[in-house]
């Protein structure tokens, strides 16, 4: 019974301080340092926000011979660098002066803002909703995901359509990447396996998805009449248990395959050859 005494965080609202709910004197019964994890989470997702803005807009440095950054791939514009060999396809032609990078990188990006883990992530490290299990939330309301803008996530199918052929083409400039610096192949350096983990990287995250996990095996009632499917669906699971572990290392990959090129563009460093 509310007496008109109490601490805010005890004082009748909605949400768990709503008069229906036990009113606990504690703001939490945990003892571990919760609030690592989502600290961690914010300041992670922060950094990417922060090189992925600066490198989007930076609109240089991201060719050097075989290599071409995954943010800049494919090149839809005509303010393109010259990409000997790589998807070049102009499609905006030359109205387009800003980055090139901006016509694509919205795909991917969508793509990880919609995701199922990035959501949580992203609603514990920055939106404190809940900030970590057992700790309520200091919101007084919970409205989900049914109005503007967090009905967008809904969008998260239509964004792993699109996820899908960025991965292609990611894979063909891994490919590209087996050329030495004349454009000849048999090369293999640094930034070629670089490129490799990275795309390696950026597969199984995206197949890994719960999207995809649904197309492949959902809708189905009975797996015995579809064996294939049903394998497909129960290897996609299995990559399913690691979906946020998949998503932080691609993440980080990503980043560091675009860093790579930049620091080969700037000349830095040469690429280290292998063979």
């Amino acid at each position: 019974m509310a007496t008109g005494t109490e601490p805010p965080h005890l004082a009748p609202g909605r949400g768990v301080h709503d008069a229906s709910r036990a009113a606990i004197a504690a703001r939490h019964l945990r003892t571990d340092r919760w609030w690592l994890a989502p600290a961690a989470t914010a300041a992670g997702l922060l950094a990417f926000v922060v090189y992925s803005t600066w490198r989007a807009f930076a609109n240089a440095d991201y060719y050097a011979a075989p290599y071409v950054s995954p943010f800049y791939s494919p090149c839809l514009a005509e303010n393109c660098v010259p990409m000997k060999g790589g998807p070049n396809w102009e499609i905006f032609g030359s109205w387009w002066g800003l980055s090139p990078a901006l016509l694509i990188l919205i795909f991917p990006l969508g793509f990880r803002l919609t995701c199922y883990y990035y959501r949580k992530a992203y609603y514990r490290g920055f939106w404190a909703s809940p900030p970590a299990c057992a700790v309520a939330e200091p919101h007084g309301s919970y409205s989900g995901e049914t109005r503007f803008p967090l009905i967008l996530q809904n969008a998260h199918r239509y964004f792993f359509y699109t996820a899908l052929p960025v991965a292609g083409i990611l894979t063909y400039d891994t490919v590209l990447a087996f050329r030495d610096e004349t454009y000849a192949w048999g090369h293999a350096g640094l930034g070629t396996v670089v490129f490799l983990v990275n795309i390696v990287l950026i597969w199984a995250y995206t197949l890994s998805c719960h999207s995809c996990r649904h197309i492949v095996g959902g809708r189905l009632k009975h797996f015995s009449k579809h064996p294939v499917r049903y394998r497909l669906w129960t290897w996609v699971g299995k990559l399913n248990t690691r979906h946020m572990q998949l998503a932080w290392a691609s993440l980080f990959s990503v980043a560091l395959a675009d860093l790579y090129v930049y620091l080969l563009a700037t000349g830095a460093f040469d690429d280290p050859r292998i063979f």
